[in-house]
């Protein structure tokens, strides 16, 4: 079988996402063409049992898959360890800002001002992707401050509820 007048022009890049095999009928001969390999421009295929090397007309580049770059992720609150300042003996201890960890919708608020809150209890309800998240105190102290109220809108980072010491 003789293929060196026999030139078929092709999107190569679907030959290597698409197909591997084909079934050709040229002239009202039928062939199996299967395409073993492709370097650069170069095709190594099999054709009804016989391998050729085939040139391309293009180079074939790889796709590649792009890389995501995540931001450095920052504490939802002040107290994270290399982030928090030293402070004076006589200062008040558990101050500090509760911050939204996600984008969401305030479902409720379970404290008010003046309540004095221990590290875990429940402070609010979050709704995020259609799910409820708890916002718990990671400090001690009195509720100074409840910056939200029920169904406003809040991104990430913005802060909900200030604790005073």
């Amino acid at each position: 079988m003789e293929l060196q007048n026999l030139w078929i022009k092709t999107n190569t890049e679907e030959i290597n996402t698409v197909m591997k095999k084909f079934k050709l009928k040229i002239k009202d001969k039928n062939y199996d063409v299967s395409i073993i390999n492709v370097e650069d421009n170069i095709a190594e295929v099999e054709v009804n049992g016989e391998v050729y090397e085939v040139e391309l007309d293009k180079k074939i580049s790889q796709t590649k898959t792009p890389k995501l770059m995540r931001s450095v992720v920052s504490p939802s609150t002040e107290s994270d360890s290399k982030l928090v300042k030293t402070s004076s003996p006589a200062s008040p201890k558990g101050a500090g800002l509760i911050k939204s960890p996600l984008p969401g919708i305030i479902l409720s608020i379970n404290v008010k001002e003046g309540d004095v809150v221990k590290i875990g209890d429940k402070l609010l309800i979050l709704e995020a992707m259609k799910m409820e998240n708890n916002v718990n105190s990671d400090k001690e102290g009195k509720i100074s401050a409840i910056k939200v109220k029920p169904r406003d809108s809040v991104l990430e980072g913005d802060v909900l509820i200030e604790i005073g010491g």
